[in-house]
């Protein structure tokens, strides 16, 4: 768990969601150019609420992805844990964010939270297939495709030396 700390990359900075963040999230969340790539359909203010705000802590870490420099909120990630040492990574950013290197840079800071502070030695992330500027963001951070489905591709960082990558 984050335990409340904000997570620094070099251009980016999360920040633990709260729920003061409800209004600027459900705003995001049904935009379709924000969910079009979050399960490609509007979520409502009750939906965001219950499952982006940290509600579900633990298990799931939410964080608004925060342009470093200004301190401008762009995006929205989370991990969620799925087993000792692994678990999953999703993250959206608005369009004005993208192409920035944002995405890459805020990817590498949740990875350098989940292996170094957490010992995770598998993150998965599952893009859909024809997001290209995703699955380029995920590659710049490290992660390599693994499998694939009609929709999405599975990627995956593996800890280097771990045996299995």
């Amino acid at each position: 768990m984050a335990g409340g700390a904000a997570l620094d990359g070099v251009l980016t900075r999360l920040v633990p969601t709260t729920e003061d963040d409800v209004d600027l999230l459900a705003g995001w969340f049904a935009t379709p150019a924000f969910f079009e790539h979050w399960d490609g359909v509007p979520k409502t203010r009750d939906e965001v609420a219950e499952k982006y705000v940290g509600r579900r802590r633990p298990r799931v870490e939410s964080f608004l992805v925060r342009v470093r420099a200004e301190g401008t909120p762009v995006g929205y990630a989370q991990y969620w844990h799925g087993g000792a040492a692994e678990g999953g990574i999703d993250m959206v950013l608005g369009p004005a964010a993208r192409g920035r290197g944002l995405g890459p840079d805020a990817a590498r800071a949740l990875l350098a939270h989940l292996v170094g502070d957490l010992g995770w030695r598998r993150v998965t992330v599952d893009p859909a297939r024809g997001n290209t500027r995703a699955v380029r963001a995920w590659e710049k951070a490290g992660f390599q495709q693994v499998s694939s489905t009609d929709e999405h591709l599975l990627m995956e960082f593996r800890v280097p030396g771990d045996g299995e990558g």
